[in-house]
């Protein structure tokens, strides 16, 4: 059959959006109609050709939602006609890290996932004759996708799918790193780098967990009205201090911050999200994407006091069986969606929405096929 989809053909390239063709599901996989999907940095970046591993062609896009509409043999975890999220962190509930709940990272998947293929090591995508890959086991940008019914979170059928496919990624990577991960505490202070849509989550995460002082740092003092709605006290536009930001914030919480999250992806956020979390008892979790060559520098000092720097992908959370309940605390209001969409457009737009991310005019723009 045909499916649209946006295709990154070359590296650093404009997407292209036209009509591929998708084999149907295979033994336990299903074919899932998307209906909507956020645009994130994640996708671009591995567009641009940042990765030197990254094979092209493949159809980006992982922060999706849709409905399943055939599935393969042996399937018995979903069924035609239930709501899902697709994910980029499988849980197949068999290996060390889904057992022992010491991971996120699915061993099943990952091996072939990273090379763009199925767990067959082939893809179900294809143009002109020619291997269209897959992508972080998702490939939302695509009206049809298939991939394993382990890659796919059951949840409530009512769940607006233009809001909720946020939680695909961006939401659920800032929820989780503050309630899982980082288990921010009530009546701590927090700081959060970097108000994209992690960054923005990380805030009502911490609002919700009770943090007493939340300090939002951005280089777009555009975004701190939404910072404030979310839960922000304090903000600070590092652009225009004198002062470096984790100095500020030092002085502001006689000491630093309980938790710090770095969500901005970039080497200075980190840096400064470390020295911004109390040297003593602090804990900084970094959550962006950087090159692959980036690295951090720190004396072993700044950690011997007992400060503690953490990472997660996904918030840390195990699809399948926690998602769900995030998606339920969004559909009865506990967590509020719908500003962080600030742009709805179709497939044929999506090179639009990479622009408005790369400038900073949106939060999140979200493809409803």
């Amino acid at each position: 059959m045909k499916t649209q989809a946006a295709v990154a053909f070359e590296p650093g390239k404009p997407l292209e959006v036209l009509d591929i063709d998708i084999e149907g599901p295979k033994d336990g996989e299903v074919l899932v109609e998307m209906e909507a999907c956020g645009i994130c940095h994640t996708d671009a970046h591995s567009a641009s050709g940042a990765e030197p591993w990254r094979k092209f062609p493949f159809v980006p896009g992982h922060e999706g939602c849709g409905i399943v509409r055939e599935i393969g043999k042996g399937v018995t975890l979903l069924k035609p006609g239930d709501k899902v999220i697709p994910l980029y962190k499988s849980e197949c509930g068999h290996c060390e890290p889904c057992t022992t709940g010491k991971s996120n990272n699915c061993d099943t998947i990952m091996p072939t996932q990273k090379l763009g293929v199925l767990m067959d090591g082939t893809s179900r995508f294809s143009y002109q004759g020619k291997e269209i890959l897959h992508f972080m086991g998702c490939s939302a940008f695509s009206q049809w996708s298939v991939a394993p019914e382990i890659s796919f979170a059951k949840i409530a059928p009512d769940a607006p799918s233009d809001e909720i496919c946020l939680l695909g990624c961006a939401v659920t990577t800032g929820l989780g790193a503050v309630w899982k991960t980082a288990q921010v505490k009530p009546g701590s202070t927090v700081a959060v780098f970097g108000l994209g849509g992690i960054g923005l989550a990380a805030i009502q995460g911490a609002k919700i967990a009770g943090a007493k002082r939340i300090i939002a740092v951005d280089l777009n003092s555009g975004k701190f009205d939404l910072a404030k709605q979310f839960g922000a006290t304090d903000v600070i536009n590092p652009t225009q201090e004198s002062t470096p930001a984790a100095e500020i914030i030092t002085e502001m919480t006689q000491g630093g911050c309980d938790y710090t999250f770095e969500a901005a992806g970039a080497i200075p956020a980190m840096q400064s999200a470390i020295d911004a979390s109390h040297p003593l008892w602090g804990t900084c979790c970094l959550l962006g994407n950087t090159p692959n060559e980036a690295r951090i520098s720190i004396h072993p000092t700044a950690v011997l006091g007992g400060r503690k720097i953490l990472g997660c992908t996904f918030g840390g959370i195990q699809g399948r069986s926690e998602l769900p309940a995030y998606v339920d605390k969004a559909i009865t209001g506990e967590l509020d969606l719908k500003p962080m969409v600030t742009h709805r457009l179709s497939l044929a737009d999506i090179n639009h929405g990479v622009d408005l991310m790369h400038a900073g005019k949106s939060i999140r723009s979200v493809i409803t096929f």
